[in-house]
């Protein structure tokens, strides 16, 4: 195979047939290295990459988790390709993560985040908040999702809004809100859903039923299980919109048939949903239709 290493080119540069085929050589040589980057990193890609890294190329899936039959050729490819990449350097962390070698995952995620990944910025800011990488330091993984979020990384910001503060709850709601509005506008179905939450609440800012329900529905469009459970719930009482009992039901079987409790528990609501008592209080039985 050439290489640059074993190309010799003539010192004599007035033959010219020689020089044309020196610089083609080299050219065949350049193309090839890089072809070969671009092999580790397409494999890298193919079975290490994470569905909501920003950095992520559109023609890429991604997968949820590394399988376990592919983490070892997972750290071989994407440690290869990291030298070049830090879409690679952050995969390799997660590979090393799904293979439970924390402290390497730890060091990878770090030079992953310093070289401005805000996936590898979430995953250490997670691992600092839960003691999974060692001590807890949660200063250091507040000040890593805002850099991310401010990066425009959604679940930095869902993250952002989920620390807590010394009272469990979250440390500036306002500020909490601003950043899932703004992750939201990314077309995150968490960030959409997590908003909506707080807007149904009134937490962080004004109470607005009517924007809660417009978030959950595009949560819900999306597949996101609560959110679809939370849409049949507002259709069903006709919160911050029209009732509709047949559209609550739609709701909340797509809901339950992605696992989701509470919605299997309203459409058994919706069946039966007449309930007969004692004079004690005592459920006698359901009426179902």
């Amino acid at each position: 195979m050439l290489n640059e290493a074993t190309i010799k080119c003539p010192n004599v540069v007035t033959i010219a047939s020689a020089a044309g085929l020196c610089v083609l050589a080299l050219a065949i040589a350049s193309v090839r290295s890089v072809h070969a980057q671009s092999a580790d990193l397409v494999l890298c890609d193919r079975i290490a990459a994470d569905p909501s890294d920003p950095d992520k190329p559109a023609d890429v899936k991604g997968v949820a988790e590394i399988a376990p039959s592919d983490i070892a050729t997972a750290i071989k490819f994407c440690q290869r390709a990291s030298g070049s990449s830090r879409r690679a350097l952050y995969q390799l962390g997660r590979a090393y993560a799904a293979n439970r070698q924390m402290p390497e995952a730890v060091g990878v995620y770090r030079k992953a985040a310093e070289k401005g990944s805000s996936a590898a910025m979430v995953e250490l800011g997670t691992l600092l908040a839960n003691r999974s990488g060692g001590p807890k330091d949660e200063t250091q993984a507040r000040a890593l999702f805002a850099r991310a979020a401010q990066a425009g990384n959604a679940r930095a910001a869902v993250r952002l809004a989920a620390l807590p503060g010394n009272d469990s709850a979250p440390s500036d709601p306002a500020a909490a809100r601003a950043l899932l509005a703004k992750a939201a506008e990314t077309n995150s179905a968490e960030a959409q859903f997590q908003l909506a939450l707080m807007m149904a609440d009134g937490v962080g800012g004004p109470k607005d039923d009517a924007g809660a329900r417009a978030m959950f529905e595009k949560a819900a469009v999306q597949g996101h299980a609560a959110a679809l459970d939370w849409m049949g719930n507002f259709a069903e009482t006709g919160r911050g919109g029209p009732q509709d009992r047949d559209a609550a039901k739609s709701y909340y079987e797509k809901a339950a048939a992605l696992g989701n409790e509470d919605a299997k528990t309203a459409l058994e609501r919706l069946k039966c949903p007449l309930v007969l008592k004692d004079k004690r209080g005592q459920i006698l039985t359901h009426l179902c239709f």
